[in-house]
Order: C-alpha cells, then structure tokens, then sequence
C-alpha cells in the first residue's frame, strides 16, 4: 500500500491521528464547515482510530476515521480532505489507508453528496438517506401520544442491558462505545412490563446538543425518548440524525427542528441495514460518523 501520496507542488505522508494537535484536526473540520470542536474530536480519538494526511512541516490536508464493532464490522466517519486537495485524489488515497488498515471488516458510512460517487466507485453500495434535522427546539412541545411503559433513568446495572438491546437494533455490539458516550450524556430507558424496550442519550456536540443514539421499537416510544431531552433543550440548539421518514420525523418538524442536509447510509460487504418488524431500530443516530 502506497503510504505517501505526491498532490502537484507537495507529498503528503500518513500519521496516525492521535500524534497530531487536536487544534489541527479542529482547523481541518471548520474549514469544510462541520460543527466538531475541539473536545468531540478528542472523544472521536478515543472511541475509534484514524489516520491524518500530512505534508513535510506538519500542515494537515486530510483525515480518516474507522470504529471497529465486534470482529469482523466498522463504521467509517470524518473522512474529510481540505479545500486545496480535493480534487487532486487526497480522499481516495485516505480511504485506501482505511481499506489496509480494515482488512476482512464489513464497512459502513454516511456520505456527503460531494463524496458520494467516491464511495461508489470504491465498493460502496446505497442503503439508506439520512436526515439532519437540527434548530433551536420549540418552547412548548406539541402533544405526545400516550405513553406504554415508563420512563426513567437508568442505574449502573442497566448499561449493560441497554448494549444488549443496542446491539439487537444496530446489528452488532457496540458497548464499548455506548460506555464511552454514557460518560457524558444524559440517558434515559423506556420499560414496559419490566423489560427494558428503549433508551435514548443526549449529550453536547458541535453547536449544542445531539440527541442519540435513540433505540425503540415504534415510533411512539421513540418519540416519547426523544421529548424526555428535548423538553430541557427548550430554546436551545439540537441536531437528531434519522432514516425515519414517519412520525418520528414529523414529531421533530412539529419540534421545530428541520433537515440541514441529507446524507446516505452506504456499506460495503455485508449489508448494513436490517430492519425487521417489532424488533428495535435505531431512530436516531450517535453521529455521523459512529452511525
């Protein structure tokens, strides 16, 4: 595998992620327009690994992120190339860094358009559109369904319980990362019956707060896992990433949040998505890129 690439005038080398300053990686992302600070960069470090295209003194032109779930799966995120690269090949290199270094995973990730016809020519296959919504949430929420079960927070016992239904819903188990997440986020399950049937995490990222993963199995409960957060987020700024097109989404219309820009689900190898009737489905998303 190639581990340099020459761009015009520069070469650009590969540098593990966690050796560069996090303000690099910070510059990198707001010069595309994405929200990530500073902090979300350095939780991202934490819960997968990536690597950074560098030149000869150290600039950043690029990065690549990969989140391994179980033996043999990953998602693959913050896949980003500055301005002056972008057309000169730097991403596709990036992605064969990834490709190396993933070896015998099955691979997901959400694209932008831009890089969508990138992702295909590389393997990747559609699956789904996913839909930011974000905006600064409705004073008074509209009217909830009724409730089927309770809602509560969870003790220290119940994580657990919440990576097996995680798993059940996303397809393969990601406790790691939900204990990661669970640090610094506010959660809340949903029991019916004495069984644990949904949860939902909010915590701070990028302008204000994201709210996911959500996990139900209808789209009333997922609803009411999704008011318990933004009740408090009144006023304040929030973003819920989502496949649904139902009343889910029409609940976080009615919450005045609204599409910023779509995505698109894609994989390659196995298929990623699976829904199945009854069974819990991630409504919301943890993030672009650990989907």
């Amino acid at each position: 595998m190639q581990k340099s690439v020459r761009l015009k005038s520069f070469e650009l080398i590969a540098r593990d992620i966690n050796d560069v300053d996090v303000n690099l990686l910070h510059a990198l992302s707001i010069g595309v327009g994405w929200p990530h600070r500073p902090k979300d960069w350095d939780f991202l470090r934490r819960a997968g690994h990536g690597i950074v295209a560098v030149d000869g003194i150290g600039r950043v032109f690029g990065s690549a992120m990969w989140f391994p779930h179980g033996d043999d799966f990953a998602t693959v995120g913050l896949v980003i190339t500055s301005p002056r690269t972008q057309a000169q090949g730097n991403a596709r290199w990036l992605m064969e860094q990834v490709f190396e270094r993933c070896a015998g995973r099955n691979l997901s990730l959400n694209s932008t358009d831009a890089a969508y016809k990138l992702y295909r020519s590389l393997g990747f296959t559609k699956e789904a559109i996913v839909y930011q919504y974000q905006g600064d949430v409705a004073p008074t929420l509209p009217m909830l369904p009724p409730l089927n079960g309770e809602l509560s927070e969870p003790s220290s016992d119940e994580l657990e319980e919440i990576a097996a239904l995680d798993a059940r819903a996303f397809g393969v188990d990601r406790g790691k990362l939900l204990a990661l997440l669970s640090e610094n986020a506010s959660i809340c399950v949903l029991q019916r019956g004495g069984e644990l049937v949904g949860y939902s995490m909010c915590r701070e990222f990028g302008r204000g707060q994201v709210v996911g993963p959500i996990v139900a199995s209808n789209d009333r409960d997922a609803i009411h896992l999704t008011a318990v957060h933004l009740k408090r987020l009144a006023g304040q700024f929030a973003r819920v990433d989502t496949r649904d097109t139902g009343a889910f989404a029409e609940f976080l219309q009615q919450c005045r949040l609204a599409v910023s820009e779509t995505d698109t689900t894609m994989s390659k190898g196995r298929r990623f998505l699976n829904r199945k009737e009854n069974e819990p489905w991630v409504y919301g998303l943890a993030g672009h890129a650990l989907s």
